[in-house]
C-alpha cells in the first residue's frame, strides 16, 4: 500500500533474540555491579580527604563518558538500526529505556519538589503519568507497533493517506518535543551546575556535549542501550537518600510504606507552625511591604521621585558625617538600586508587591500537605467556589498528564523498536512497572524531606545553618534563599524560599548523608535529563530527516543521506534548545506541562480515531490537528505570563472556567475529537484498502506483524 514501509518485525528468529538478550543480561549486571564499586570507592575517597569539588568533576566525567563510549560502540548508518534499533530490543530493557526516556529531569528533579510545595495537588502529576501509561498500553502501543512505521508523523500520513497530515504531524511533535527538550537540558544546567560549580550557561553546554554524543553517533540504537545504563543510575541514585531518611526518622528502610505516619507528624508541626508567634511576626512583615509597594502604585511618579530623593539624602547625610565605610557603601548601593524611570519602578514594585503578598502567609505560602483542595465546600461563597475552582484545575492537569502521555511522540516511537507486537504489549508493562519504582516513591521522599525542614532546619540559629543552604543559595537564591526578615539571628519558615527543582538534588545533604551521595543523585539526575533529551532531539531530527526530507521531498535518498542529515539537524536542534534553556524561561514542570498540553490536543484525538474509526478522514484529521492545537496554544500565550511577555500581550488575564494555563490541552483534545468526527462524516471515506487495514490493526488477536507491499 502507498506509504506504508514493511515491519521487519520477524527478521530475527527466536534463538538469535534469546542469545542477544542473554548477551544484554552479563553486560548490564557487570555494569550495575561496576557502579556500585565506583560509588564505595569514591565514598571511600571522600572519607580519606578527597575535596568535594573532585567528587563532582568525577562524577561528571564519569557518567558522561560512559554515555559517550555506548554511543561510539553502537554508532550506525544503517537507516532500521538509526532509526528504531533494528526492532530488536527485548521487552525488559524496552521498559528499562522506555522507563529513563519518560523520567526526565521533571519526573526525577520536580515531582518530588511539586509535591513538597503543594501537598495533595502534587498528586495530580503521578495520577496523570501512571494512566497515560495505562491509555498506551490499551489503545495505542500495540496498535502502532502493527502499521509498521518509524515515527508518529510518518503513521499519520501514511493512516490519514497524504502528506498534509504528516506536516502537520512533524509541526506538532516539533513543537512539543523542543518545549520538552528546553526542560531537560534547562535540567542538565542546573545539575551540571551544582555538580561542578560552572557558571550555569557553561553547565549547559557541558550536559550537551553528553546528550549529542549517543544521539549524534548511533540513532535510536545507541539512545536505547544508553537509556538502559541511565535508568539503573537514577534508580539507584532516587531510593538511596529516601531509604536513608526513611531509617533516620523511623528505622524502617521501606518509605513506601512508613510515610503516612511522617505525614501524620508534619500535619501536627504544620498546626504550630501556624500558631508560632515568631512565624507571625514574619508573616507581618512581609504584609507591610506588600502594603508599601501597594501604596507606591498609586502614585508611581510622586513615589519614585520620594525614593530618590531619601536615598540621595542618607548618601549625602552619611558622608558628611564620616559614617563607616561598609554603612556608606550600602546606602549608595541603595540609591542605585532605585529605578531609573517610572516604566522601571512601576514593574519593580508590582514585583515586590506579588512576592511579598505571596510570601505573606502561614507555611510559607504552603498549602497543609494532607488539604485536598484550596478553600472550604462549606464555607462562604469565595471559600466554595476556590475548593471548585482548585477541584476542576486538579482534574483538568490530571487529564491533561493522561493523554499527553498517551501522545507523546518520543515516547510511543519507543515501541516501534521491539521484535514483534507481542514484545510491544510486554514492553509496555515494563515501563509501567521500571516508572512504578520513582512514582512511588516520589511522594514519601516529598514528606520525609519537609519534616526533616520543619524539625531540624526551621529553628536553627543562622550562623549554624548547613553549609549546603549557602551553595545553593549561590547556584541561583530563586532555588534558595533565606534572610533574617525578622532580625532575630534565628530561622523561621517564613524566612526561607525554596524552589521544588532543587528538593531532590538537596536530600542526601538535608538528611545529612555523604557528599558522594549528593553527587550520585546529580548523576541521577542528569542521567534523567540526558535520556530524556536523547529522545527528544531524536523525535525532532527524526522527523525532519525521515518525514520532512525523505518521504515529502527526496522519497529516493540514499539511506547514508538521510541518516547524515537527521545527525546534522539534530546538532542544530540541540544547539536551539540550550540557547533557550539558557534563557532560564520558567520553571521544569511547566515547560514539560505544556509539552503535555500540545501533544494531547495535536495527537490523541488524530491517533485514537485513525486505529479505532476506519471512516476517520485526512480532512477530518488535518482540521481537528489544527483546531485542536490552535486553541491549546492560544490559551497559553493568554494566560501564561512567560508566554504573553514572548507574544506581546497587553490584555487583561481571563482563565476560562478557571483553569490554568498548564492544562490548557482540556480545551484542545474535546474540540479535536469533534472536529474529527464532524468533518470525516462530511467529506468522502477513505480509502478501501486503508480501510481494510485499519480492520485489521485493531484486532488485538491478529498480531502477526503486518507485511504489506507498496501498491
Amino acid at each position: 500500500m502507498a506509504g506504508m514501509a514493511p515491519d521487519d518485525g520477524g527478521m530475527f528468529s527466536a534463538g538469535s533474540n534469546a542469545a542477544f538478550k542473554k548477551q544484554l543480561n552479563k553486560v548490564y549486571s557487570w555494569y550495575t555491579g561496576g557502579f556500585i564499586a565506583f560509588v564505595i570507592v569514591l565514598a571511600i575517597l571522600e572519607q580519606m580527604g578527597l575535596p568535594r569539588n573532585w567528587i563532582g568533576y568525577i562524577f561528571l566525567a564519569a557518567t558522561v563518558l560512559l554515555y559517550a563510549g555506548i554511543g561510539v560502540m553502537s554508532r550506525t548508518n544503517d537507516a532500521a538500526e538509526y532509526y528504531v534499533a533494528g526492532r530488536r530490543v527485548p521487552a525488559i530493557y524496552n521498559g528499562m529505556a522506555t522507563g529513563a526516556d519518560w523520567m526526565s529531569a521533571a519526573s526525577f528533579i520536580g515531582m518530588a519538589g511539586t509535591l513538597y510545595l503543594t501537598g495533595y495537588g502534587g498528586l495530580a502529576f503521578i495520577m496523570g503519568w501512571t494512566g497515560g501509561y495505562c491509555l498506551v498500553a490499551l489503545f495505542l502501543a500495540p496498535y502502532l507497533r502493527k502499521f509498521g512505521q518509524f515515527t508518529i508523523p510518518d503513521f499519520l500520513g501514511a493512516r490519514y493517506d497524504g502528506n498534509l497530515p504528516r506536516l502537520l504531524g512533524i509541526l506538532a511533535a516539533i513543537l512539543c518535543s523542543f518545549t520538552y527538550v528546553v526542560a531537560q537540558i534547562y535540567g542538565v544546567g542546573l545539575i551540571t551546575t551544582r555538580l561542578t560549580g560552572v557558571a550555569f550557561e557553561l553547565g549547559i553546554f557541558l550536559g550537551l556535549g553528553g546528550i549529542l554524543v549517543c544521539s549524534f553517533l548511533g540513532g535510536m540504537r545507541a539512545v536505547t542501550w544508553t537509556q538502559v545504563a541511565q535508568y539503573i543510575i537514577l534508580i539507584v541514585a532516587y531510593l538511596i537518600p529516601v531509604v536513608w531518611l526513611s531509617v533516620k526518622q523511623t528505622g524502617v528502610p521501606v518509605p513506601q510504606i512508613i510515610y503516612g505516619q511522617q505525614l501524620m507528624k508534619v500535619t501536627e508541626k504544620e498546626k504550630a507552625l501556624i500558631d508560632d508567634p515568631k512565624e507571625k511576626e514574619v508573616i507581618a512583615i512581609f504584609k507591610q511591604r506588600a502594603d508599601e509597594a501597594t501604596e507606591k502604585l498609586k502614585d508611581v511618579p510622586a513615589a519614585l521621585a520620594a525614593a530618590k530623593a531619601d536615598a540621595e539624602k542618607k548618601v549625602q547625610d552619611l558622608t558628611a558625617s564620616n559614617a563607616p565605610e561598609a554603612e556608606l557603601a550600602a546606602a549608595k548601593k541603595a540609591l542605585a538600586a532605585v529605578p531609573a524611570s517610572e516604566e522601571a519602578a512601576k514593574a519593580a514594585w508590582t514585583r515586590d508587591k506579588t512576592t511579598n503578598e505571596a510570601r505573606a502567609k502561614p507555611l510559607a505560602g504552603m498549602p497543609r500537605h494532607a488539604t485536598q483542595f484550596a478553600g472550604d465546600p462549606n464555607g462562604d461563597q469565595k471559600a466554595k467556589d476556590t475548593y471548585d475552582t482548585s477541584r476542576r484545575n486538579f482534574l483538568a492537569l490530571v487529564f491533561c498528564l493522561m493523554v499527553g502521555t498517551a501522545a507523546l511522540p518520543h515516547i510511543l516511537m519507543r515501541y516501534y523498536t521491539t521484535p514483534s507486537v507481542k514484545q510491544a504489549r510486554s514492553s509496555v508493562t515494563w515501563s509501567l512497572f521500571f516508572i512504578f519504582l520513582l512514582y512511588f516513591t516520589a511522594p514519601a521522599l516529598a514528606v520525609l524531606v519537609k519534616y526533616e525542614v520543619f524539625s531540624v532546619l526551621v529553628g536553627t540559629p543562622f550562623d549554624k545553618l548547613p553549609a549546603w543552604v549557602g551553595q545553593w543559595a549561590s547556584v541561583d537564591p530563586a532555588l534558595l534563599s533565606v534572610t533574617d526578615v525578622n532580625k532575630d539571628g534565628i530561622l523561621q519558615l517564613g524566612e526561607m524560599r525554596i524552589g521544588g527543582d532543587i528538593v531532590v538534588l538537596a536530600t542526601p545533604e538535608i538528611g545529612g548523608l555523604p557528599y558522594v551521595i549528593s553527587g550520585m543523585v546529580a548523576a541521577g539526575g542528569l542521567a534523567a535529563a540526558l535520556s530524556t533529551a536523547d529522545g527528544l532531539l531524536l523525535t525532532i531530527a527524526n522527523a525532519l530527516s525521515h518525514d520532512l526530507y525523505y518521504k515529502m521531498i527526496d522519497p529516493h535518498a540514499p539511506t547514508s543521506r538521510r541518516v547524515m542529515i537527521s545527525k546534522i539537524l539534530l546538532l542544530v536542534v540541540a544547539l536551539a534548545a540550550a540557547y533557550v534553556a539558557a534563557q532560564k524561561p520558567a520553571d521544569i514542570l511547566f515547560l514539560v506541562s505544556a509539552a503535555f498540553s500540545f501533544a494531547a490536543a495535536a495527537f490523541f484525538p488524530a491517533l485514537s480515531l485513525g486505529i479505532f474509526w476506519k471512516r476517520a478522514t485526512k480532512w477530518g484529521a488535518v482540521v481537528g490537528m489544527i483546531g485542536g492545537l490552535g486553541v491549546t496554544f492560544y490559551y497559553m500565550v493568554t494566560t501564561q505570563p512567560w508566554l504573553r511577555g514572548i507574544f506581546g500581550v497587553t490584555s487583561p488575564i481571563e482563565l476560562w472556567w478557571g483553569i490554568q494555563p498548564i492544562s490548557a490541552g482540556v480545551f484542545g483534545v474535546p474540540l479535536g475529537f469533534a472536529l474529527i468526527f464532524i468533518v470525516s462524516l462530511l467529506t468522502p471515506q477513505p480509502r478501501r484498502e486503508i480501510q481494510e487495514l485499519v480492520e485489521h490493526v485493531r484486532y488485538p488477536s491478529l498480531d502477526n506483524d503486518i507485511n504489506t507491499k507498496a501498491t
